[in-house]
């Protein structure tokens, strides 16, 4: 590491202990209350940067693809391949209790409701089924189906502070609405492309959902193209009266919009309502309300997009915030970078206790951590022999859980005796090929690569990996082939 690195490093950390000495200064002084001294210390680069495996928590049996805290944070939930789902006491490393989940293939998303003593359980999953698992006094499982997609159904969405109500979304583009005390599905509407640029797809693939926390009525969901499209519950008219099909708004980046070689896989709301989108073979962004589209976006190219976004933007941003009125260029999103996201569904979420922190997993088997202010990259962790998809934060400790293409869930907690430094070489990083194909390969995610290595191959920037992705092009499909053969669906 040069002079320069070393100096940055240093300053970071005097700057570190300073802001921590000022801290205790104004708490003993009684001008920063216990509560606020608390949250400023979890939200601490500090502690960020000494985060360390505190646990391995090894049993299921194939990939874990989610992994989510209750709303106290003392128990983890995890689904896996292996079609099971467990909860676990994180803190001693314990299974508080292990079931099949009743699905016949690969468990996407598990999630407890609040308020149910953390005996509700909702499931989603490579099925497309919909499950609700309910845990008995006697300490046994009864699990019911509640609704199904045709394709795989990613994520769910649980309506903040709801016991009751939750959304789903699958790779039919449909959208779903439950509500556990009627056990009920409604099929609020299909999402499909804003044009026929895409003559191929006749539905948007979601592959993501999230519920603003601070506005329950409002939800977001993407998937197979370059738009996050944002939907206002209140305009549906639950007796079915009225096509409810149309978002109140859509977000993507200027450069983005008319690209049909990218997909999102994932998306979050932070606590001030701002929206991180996650793209397949590109970046994240981070969107803040004005910076949306409106919620008829005219179709464009992307070398006519600048111009075009920021008309459109200034327009909606006028309309939402008079002060802005005058405002002609449109406010370009936060961009992170340095990951890769290529092959699997990834997510990407918010860390700290008022989401400071940006964290995603990548293809190179590392999780991510940005400053959500500025973008900038100040951690890289070795996660995962192969893939890092999943990262969920404590709700109230700084303390994350991460799965991948493993076996098993890790937790990191801020124990490590030293500050790490950010490797020199993170633009050398790629991902730890074809060994884990097997696992995730499917017709979908063979369309995801393509497009991913087709970007790759027809990108100015990386002419030099031309060659490179054309073998890899070769492999992948090969691979798909030789699994497609000899796949089997016997239960693990």
């Amino acid at each position: 590491m040069d002079d320069a690195s070393n100096n940055n490093n240093n300053k970071r950390a005097r700057t570190s202990v300073d802001k921590a000495l000022v801290d205790v200064w104004l708490r003993e002084l009684g001008q920063l209350s216990t509560r606020n001294f608390a949250l400023r210390r979890r939200a601490s680069e500090d502690l960020v940067l000494r985060l360390g495996i505190y646990a391995k928590l090894d049993k299921h049996r194939g990939c874990v693809n989610t992994v989510s805290f209750n709303a106290d944070g003392d128990i983890l939930i995890s689904g896996s391949d292996d079609r099971r789902v467990i909860l676990w006491d994180w803190k001693t490393e314990r299974v508080k209790l292990s079931f099949h989940s009743g699905h016949n293939d690969n468990v996407f998303q598990a999630k407890i409701m609040p308020f149910t003593d953390d005996r509700s359980i909702v499931t989603c999953a490579a099925d497309g089924q919909v499950r609700h698992a309910q845990i008995l006094e006697s300490g046994g499982v009864e699990t019911k189906l509640l609704g199904k997609h045709q394709g795989r159904a990613h994520k769910l969405a649980i309506e903040p502070g709801s016991p009751h109500v939750f959304y789903t979304c699958g790779e039919d583009g449909l959208v779903q609405h439950f509500d556990l005390r009627t056990g009920a599905a409604t099929e609020l509407f299909t999402c499909r492309p804003i044009d026929d640029r895409r003559n191929y797809m006749t539905v948007v693939n979601l592959n993501a959902i999230a519920i603003d926390p601070r506005n329950a009525n409002l939800f977001a969901v993407a998937g197979s193209d370059e738009y996050t499209r944002l939907y206002d519950i209140r305009k549906y008219k639950w007796d079915g009266s009225t096509d409810f099909g149309q978002p109140a708004d859509y977000f993507c980046p200027p450069n983005l919009i008319g690209d049909e070689q990218v997909g999102i896989t994932g998306l979050a709301f932070s606590d001030q309502s701002e929206l991180l989108v996650s793209y397949n073979d590109e970046f994240i962004y981070l969107f803040t309300q004005d910076m949306g589209l409106g919620p008829n976006p005219p179709p464009s190219s992307p070398v006519s997009t600048r111009s075009e976004a920021s008309e459109m933007g200034s327009d909606h941003t006028s309309a939402a915030s008079p002060s802005t009125a005058n405002t002609d260029v449109r406010i370009a999103p936060q961009v992170y970078k340095g990951h890769r996201n290529c092959v699997t569904v990834k997510g990407v979420n918010f860390f700290g206790p008022k989401c400071e922190y940006v964290v995603s997993g990548s293809d190179c088997g590392r999780i991510f951590i940005w400053k959500k202010k500025g973008g900038e990259l100040i951690r890289v962790i070795e996660a995962d022999r192969h893939v890092v998809n999943c990262i969920e934060p404590h709700p109230h400790s700084t303390v994350l859980a991460s799965s991948g293409i493993e076996s098993d869930i890790k937790i990191w907690t801020p124990n490590a005796a030293d500050r790490a430094t950010l490797p020199t070489n993170i633009e050398q990083f790629k991902p730890k090929a074809n060994r884990w194909m097997h696992h995730v390969l499917s017709p979908e995610d063979l369309m995801m690569q393509l497009f991913s290595l087709q970007r790759r191959r027809t990108s100015p920037e990386h002419n030099d990996e031309n060659s490179a992705a054309g073998r890899e092009l070769l492999q992948l499909i090969l691979t798909f082939n030789a699994n497609s053969d000899g796949s089997s669906d016997d239960d693990p």
